[in-house]
């Protein structure tokens, strides 16, 4: 069996019915794993299980009714089994000059891409750590690694995802519970895809800067998610893994 298999793994991945959340359902599908995607939009999850196959469900589930978070893992464990692997991926962006952003549009994106990641977290790892294992993984963003105009309400919530990595893995690894993080580049996704086609002088800074040349796949970030839930990476906690083609390091 490869160290890579992910069988008998249960893996629930919020915004898993598009974009990098779907290619990490895909990915862990292909090594094994059972996956529970989740998401607002219920004729969305039902296609992508439809496409992921057998091994795949779904849940329906608003995460900014934070309120809500813990009996929505009692919900998807009582109906699918003990979870080993949660992928954070789901999120909502704004791009909008920092000058004109209002303070509920602020707190609304960090909301979802902050507080609910640590509360469905925190309500996950209190299970998991009755079992001394688990795997959790955040996905933050380039946003988080430099300045990027326009994305400030993103930019401080994924900028918190890394650090909330750091400080939970040192919590919780000696528990049995990895914590770890991808932190993507440009993928080709529809979000990224409206971002960049309209703003061609940006598209062109971010190949500009890229050594690869090229924006990645979303199968490319649901590898990287395969190795760092695995058995491969069993002595990895703490980590940020860029999958950029070099965007990070780039001149």
């Amino acid at each position: 069996m490869s160290i890579f298999n992910l069988s008998e793994k249960l893996a629930l991945i919020t915004g898993g019915g598009s974009g990098l959340g779907f290619a990490i359902a895909q990915a862990f599908v292909e090594n094994g794993a059972r996956v529970v995607i989740a998401g607002r939009r219920e004729e969305m999850l039902k296609a992508a299980v439809e496409r992921l196959g057998e091994k795949a469900g779904y849940k329906v589930c608003d995460l900014s009714q934070l309120s809500g978070i813990a009996a929505f893992v009692a919900e998807v464990e009582n109906g699918s089994g003990p979870l080993d692997i949660l992928v954070n991926n789901a999120g909502i962006h704004l791009k909008k000059d920092a000058l004109e952003v209002e303070d509920a549009e602020f707190e609304s994106v960090v909301r979802v891409n902050q507080q609910a990641v640590f509360a469905l977290t925190r309500e996950t790892a209190k299970r998991m750590i009755g079992r001394k294992k688990g795997s959790i993984l955040m996905i933050s963003s380039m946003a988080a690694h430099y300045g990027i105009p326009k994305v400030i309400a993103y930019t401080a919530a994924k900028s918190a995802i890394e650090g909330m990595t750091r400080a939970l893995a040192v919590e919780l690894s000696p528990l049995g519970v990895r914590v770890n993080c991808i932190a993507p580049g440009f993928i080709e996704t529809d979000m990224s895809a409206k971002a960049l086609n309209n703003d061609v002088e940006r598209k062109n800074r971010v190949l500009a800067r890229t050594p690869m040349q090229h924006l990645g796949k979303p199968e490319d970030v649901g590898h990287a998610a395969v190795f760092l839930a695995s058995d491969a990476a069993k002595y990895i906690t703490g980590a940020i893994l860029p999958v950029d083609g070099g965007n990070a390091i780039g001149f």
